[in-house]
């Protein structure tokens, strides 16, 4: 969860995810407001808020999933240009986590939690069992019915929470909604 991930780095001044109503002009003025103060702004963006500052096409992809628009380059964009406007001094250094997460070699924990993972869907098959998918469950692998898996709908950060009110608090953001 990248509300997670942020708590943990302790160094982000922003975190949007896409459960936040978001108004872009409050977000520019906050970044104006901490480039002035600080010089630099850590900003981490969840890919789902390019449905929730942007809207996408509606197209679909090849899995039948929403194409979300890129928020990453529109708000590098905007951030840019709202600091010219206002006389802000402001270099942009715009990173896509996605493919660098997924092409880290991997190690050898990761090796052996995949050698494992195999062997229980060897041993699934073998007993017979279907729909199902093998993971880790309190230290232990496990076969989990896939259909208990999928049908629990996508996870969301309730604005209420706990956690939520950590990741406010730790970031030191305000309340971007209209």
């Amino acid at each position: 969860m990248l509300a997670t991930a942020a708590l943990a780095a302790r160094t982000v001044d922003i975190c949007l995810i896409p459960e936040m109503n978001i108004s872009l002009p409050k977000v520019l003025a906050y970044i104006a407001d901490i480039m002035k103060r600080k010089k630099r702004a850590v900003i981490v963006v969840a890919e789902g808020c390019g449905d929730t500052i942007i809207q996408s096409s509606g197209e679909k992809d090849a899995g039948g999933n929403a194409v979300l628009a890129d928020v990453g380059i529109y708000l590098k964009d905007q951030i840019t240009l709202h600091c010219k406007v206002n006389s802000i001094p402001v270099t942009i250094k715009y990173i896509d986590p996605t493919y660098m997460i997924r092409s880290v070699p991997a190690n050898a924990k990761d090796s052996e939690y995949a050698s494992m993972l195999a062997q229980n869907a060897v041993h699934a098959a073998m007993a017979g069992f279907t729909g199902v998918t093998c993971g880790k469950v309190s230290e232990r692998f496990v076969m989990l019915p896939i259909h208990a898996i999928v049908n629990k709908g996508s996870r969301k950060v309730d604005l209420g929470s706990r956690a939520f009110e950590r990741l406010m608090t730790a970031t030191m953001q305000p309340n971007f909604a209209p």
